[in-house]
């Protein structure tokens, strides 16, 4: 289901509704970034004042939202050329182009602001930078001119734990670079995968994405490759201090069945994808997205158990 569909919008003739105006922000991505910068800010060694914690992660997801919008605005030609962003609210004329730019630049401002008052200003710089980076270096940048946008783009998503750490802490530590590379390496083969059964919609909209560049073949050598490379980086982080053995299982049972679906994805051939409409790139694509809730998910876990002497080594 789309985010379109989950939201009412607009009333009568093109007007925007409450529901559009939360579209904007992207809940979707949002609630991923609160779940990840919650467990960053929660596995860290660090006992954080309840209401400070809650405002942090407030202030974090605002500034997620903001980035939503911004790139809303941004994207609006090319979200109006493809199947799966069209009935968005600029594209589709319910909110106005200037609306998103003002909506993601005042969200931008307040986030950065109060959460460098609710916990510290590296935590506020950080999340600055990663506003940053999706609106511009992303969005108006890496998107439109390079097929690697996925690649270095995804660093935009992987700083929410790194920054809820950095909210509790005050310093970026291994386990917070950990985190982030997890996330890193996630999402070129998560990406890559919807790419895969998008057909079309990125050349129609002249988005340079690897399916379109290097060819189907290709994009399933890359979800192999990264998924690989993937393993060592997610595994690791169970031999650090917020890893222990629930994560260790946890990690090492998810790779296995991310790597047999990347396996499964590279054996195929477009003639049989089409066949059965890429019935195993979408199953591969909801595989990823368990993949990394669940890794978030048994961290959280460890440092539940940690105070009773059941989580960690």
């Amino acid at each position: 289901m789309s985010d379109t569909q989950t939201y009412q919008h607009g009333g009568q003739d093109g007007e925007a509704g409450f529901g559009d105006y939360v579209l904007l922000l992207k809940p979707r991505v949002m609630s991923l970034v609160v779940f990840t910068a919650m467990v960053g800010l929660l596995v860290a060694p660090v006992h954080m004042n309840p209401f400070i914690a809650f405002t942090s992660i407030l202030f974090i997801a605002l500034g997620a939202g903001a980035s939503g919008a911004l790139n809303m605005w941004w994207d609006a030609d090319i979200d109006a050329k493809m199947r799966r962003t069209k009935g968005r609210p600029v594209p589709a004329g319910r909110v106005a182009a200037g609306e998103a730019l003002g909506v993601g630049l005042a969200l931008s401002g307040l986030s950065v602001v109060m959460l460098g008052l609710a916990a510290n200003m590296l935590a506020a710089a950080l999340l600055a930078f990663t506003i940053f980076f999706y609106a511009v270096v992303y969005s108006m940048w890496l998107k439109r001119s390079t097929p690697q946008n996925i690649v270095i783009g995804g660093a935009a998503g992987a700083f929410p734990p790194m920054i809820g750490w950095v909210a509790a802490t005050g310093h970026v530590g291994l386990a917070s670079v950990l985190m982030f590379g997890l996330i890193f390496m996630w999402t070129p083969p998560h990406f890559w995968s919807l790419a895969l059964f998008m057909k079309d919609d990125y050349s129609n909209a002249g988005v340079p994405m690897l399916t379109v560049t290097h060819g189907r073949k290709a994009t399933r050598t890359h979800i192999l490759i990264y998924t690989i490379l993937l393993a060592p980086v997610a595994i690791g982080a169970a031999f650090t201090s917020i890893g222990g053995p629930i994560y260790l299982a946890t990690s090492v049972v998810l790779n296995a069945g991310f790597l047999r679906g990347a396996w499964a994805i590279w054996r195929r051939d477009e003639v049989q994808a089409e066949a059965d409409n890429y019935a195993v790139e979408k199953k591969v694509f909801r595989f990823s997205l368990m993949y990394l809730f669940l890794h978030f998910g048994a961290l959280l876990a460890e440092a539940a158990l940690r105070p009773y002497g059941l989580g960690g080594w």
